[in-house]
């Protein structure tokens, strides 16, 4: 069985779509929730799928390696950024080399990198009136959304759409392929 911790920031819509697509399966389970903030709504889905969890603070991320000791104890195979906000330490890539993969809600290359992030990105394709946006789901590297391609699903922006409007239209996408390309990747590896 592939174990999987999911590292979120927020709310947690994109795990609890995580959850919900491996409940049941007998090749993935999602073993552990890991937070940066400790009223993140993640905790509360972790909770009410009674999964494991626990709360980094930056310090600890940043700095030390104890965490990653706690993953390895624990047996995690995978580790999925779901709306995780902290730029990933090298130890935590050397742990775990092409085993970390991000969904960024914007086609990168272009609208990465440091403080591109939700209403942000949105705000700049947006202003910079594109025709298109989407997700990009990647490896992890030592750079922000640097790391090799996965896969990306793209949705037209009409001239009525604004960056909440456009929010709306990339959660779709999140909802609808970040779980399954999850599944394509862990059982491919």
């Amino acid at each position: 069985m592939i174990k999987v911790a999911i590292f979120a920031s927020g709310k947690g819509s994109n795990a609890l779509q995580i959850i919900r697509h491996f409940e049941g399966n007998s090749a993935v389970k999602i073993a552990l929730i890991v937070s940066s903030k400790k009223d993140a709504g993640v905790l509360d889905i972790a909770k009410e799928h009674q999964i494991p969890a626990i709360t980094l603070d930056k310090n600890t991320f940043l700095s030390t390696n104890d965490y990653i000791e706690f993953l390895e104890i624990e047996g995690i195979d995978f580790i999925v950024l779901a709306g995780f906000l902290w730029k990933v330490p090298t130890g935590l890539i050397k742990a775990f080399p092409q085993k970390i993969i991000n969904i960024h809600p914007a086609l990168l290359p272009k609208y990465g990198g440091k403080g591109m992030y939700g209403h942000f990105v949105h705000e700049a394709v947006i202003n910079a009136k594109e025709k298109q946006s989407g997700i990009t789901i990647h490896y992890v590297d030592e750079l922000y959304d640097h790391g090799a391609h996965i896969f990306q699903a793209f949705c037209d922006i009409t001239e009525q759409d604004t960056p909440d409007s456009l929010a709306e239209k990339i959660h779709t996408l999140e909802h609808t392929h970040f779980p399954s390309v999850i599944e394509k990747v862990l059982l491919a590896n």
